[in-house]
């Protein structure tokens, strides 16, 4: 069985990926991929992991614990996500975007180590990540949330380079969330490795946060009129139809914290379209781009 891990990251799809499989989780468990409820395994995974501590289950462990986690008998594939695979927000900044990120990977796909695996994760420019992650904390300071770190090195590229590491035979597939919905049928359709002719319900939900009720019913009525030809057609009629009727509230991104300044967040971004064209180039890592 292949297992499909959704690593997150935190502040970019707030579970609606795992959230929009699992609501087509009869159709897809007809081409043999398992979806389960994200609420029926992660504290599971999280204890197995705490009881193993690093050493790889047995195969009646495992078998034991997908016995609690499977609705369906021998999936082909099984979908499973959590936004804290790679840490809990209070230590996804120190020093490095989540320093143990390979550590934990390995850790966790030694609880399943005689199914394949994959890893599945978005980033996020740290100009707008930063802040949000930040926001998302609970009565600490800027300056015990960054801990000395200097946000200007922070590089994506480092943590996947951790995860490849330690991970080396499991693939890597990336997005950029900022590319998300130009790219979120193309993401849905890797996680899950939809079969062909498989239609996933709520593929649009993604827009329908981002755009007015009305833009998003006139984009819907012209793409059924007019099917795009291409996935860089579709794409091209998602950008029309935000950039006249997205939602400035949804769209604008609060970039503000202590002592940063204009001129810091434009460095920051350059420095993260720049980490961008290196991930692409990372060996065993596919990058789905706009």
């Amino acid at each position: 069985m292949q297992i499909a891990y959704h690593l997150g990251v935190h502040c970019t799809d707030d579970d609606l990926l795992v959230n929009t499989l699992h609501r087509n989780a009869a159709a897809l468990a007809e081409a043999g991929i398992e979806v389960p409820d994200p609420n029926s395994y992660r504290s599971l995974i999280r204890d197995a992991a705490a009881r193993l501590n690093g050493l790889p289950a047995t195969t009646e462990f495992q078998d034991a614990l997908l016995d609690h986690m499977l609705e369906n008998d021998d999936p082909d594939r099984l979908v499973l996500s959590w936004e804290n695979f790679l840490a809990f927000p209070t230590w996804a900044v120190r020093g490095a975007f989540y320093r143990s990120a390979g550590e934990r990977m390995r850790a966790i796909t030694g609880i399943f180590p005689d199914h394949e695996a994959e890893f599945f994760l978005a980033v996020r420019n740290p100009a707008t990540f930063l802040p949000e992650l930040f926001r998302r904390q609970r009565e600490t300071s800027y300056e015990a949330f960054i801990r000395g770190t200097d946000p200007e090195e922070l590089r994506w590229s480092d943590t996947l380079r951790d995860i490849r590491a330690a991970n080396p035979d499991v693939p890597i597939t990336v997005w950029a969330d900022e590319d998300s919905p130009l790219v979120w049928p193309e993401v849905l359709q890797a996680v899950a490795d939809l079969p062909e002719g498989v239609q996933l319900d709520g593929t649009n939900d993604l827009l329908a946060s981002l755009m007015t009720t009305r833009g998003l019913g006139r984009m819907t009525s012209y793409m059924n009129a007019r099917p795009p030809a291409s996935i860089l057609d579709r794409r091209r009629i998602v950008t029309a139809y935000l950039e006249r009727f997205g939602r400035p509230e949804a769209l604008e991104v609060n970039v503000s914290l202590p002592g940063w300044t204009a001129e810091m967040v434009a460095r920051m971004t350059e420095n993260y379209e720049r980490d961008l064209a290196i991930i692409a180039t990372l060996p065993d890592v596919t990058m789905i781009e706009a």
